[in-house]
């Protein structure tokens, strides 16, 4: 494992090693004293594993095609935002925006995230194993997002073809968001996604998986109809 220490440091010069490294043939890394850098791991293009240990700041491995992305600690803003494909997953909790305009790959966050979550999403999985902020899921697309706790207002607002579920209690569902009954199959699907994606003593895997409520699109936002004005107002 290809070992990178960020002490003293500019993040363009730690981002080129790890590049350099790759070009050489290296697959493992990992990356000591991040200290909350800022614009780490981005444009990663190839399957190899990086592990940060630490926290870092915004908009780690954004625009990724590939790699997996461990951060031992917690992430700022615009985690893994525009991420083509490839796993990142967070021990602690991230900043804004997380996620948004994914358009493939997983990400994992075994906290807490703020707002914005998932917006804009065009495709991939993005699951919490705690509460996320206003406006997660925001126009999202395809894609899904699992929540295990609580979220904040305006939840899954003016959304498309993207599909959520949330375990613990949602603050408000945005505009055209409406509530459906999982399915068997929506039920085995998140049975299987939890206990894949998150450590076996996480509190939300004990939950009752019958409790987690599906957020989808009302689709009344899909096509303008001028008697519907005040819902294309609202949503504006």
């Amino acid at each position: 494992m290809a070992e990178i220490i960020c002490e003293g440091q500019s993040t363009r010069h730690i981002n080129l090693q790890i590049k350099q490294l790759i070009n050489q043939g290296e697959t493992e890394f990992l990356v000591k004293e991040s200290k909350a850098q800022h614009n780490l791991g981005v444009a990663i293009l190839q399957p190899v594993d990086i592990v940060f240990d630490g926290s870092v700041g915004y908009y780690c491995a954004g625009m990724i095609d590939g790699p997996t992305v461990k951060v031992k600690g917690s992430a700022g803003w615009g985690l893994a935002e525009s991420m083509m494909n490839g796993t990142v997953i967070v021990e602690g909790c991230v900043g804004n925006g997380a996620a948004a305009s994914i358009r493939g790959g997983t990400v994992v966050i075994h906290n807490d995230a703020a707002a914005r979550l998932g917006v804009s999403m065009k495709g991939g999985l993005i699951l919490v194993a705690g509460n996320c902020g206003y406006m997660a899921g925001f126009m999202a697309q395809k894609g899904t997002i699992i929540v295990c706790g609580n979220t904040g207002e305006a939840f899954a607002d003016s959304m498309y073809e993207s599909v959520c579920f949330v375990g613990g209690e949602i603050a408000e569902l945005g505009n055209d968001a409406v509530i459906e009954e999982p399915t068997e199959e929506d039920l085995r699907f998140l049975t299987l996604t939890l206990s894949n994606h998150l450590p076996q003593e996480n509190q939300y895997l004990s939950n009752d998986i019958h409790k987690y409520k599906k957020i989808v699109s009302g689709r009344k936002l899909w096509n303008f109809n001028k008697k519907e004005r005040e819902i294309w107002r609202e949503a504006l």
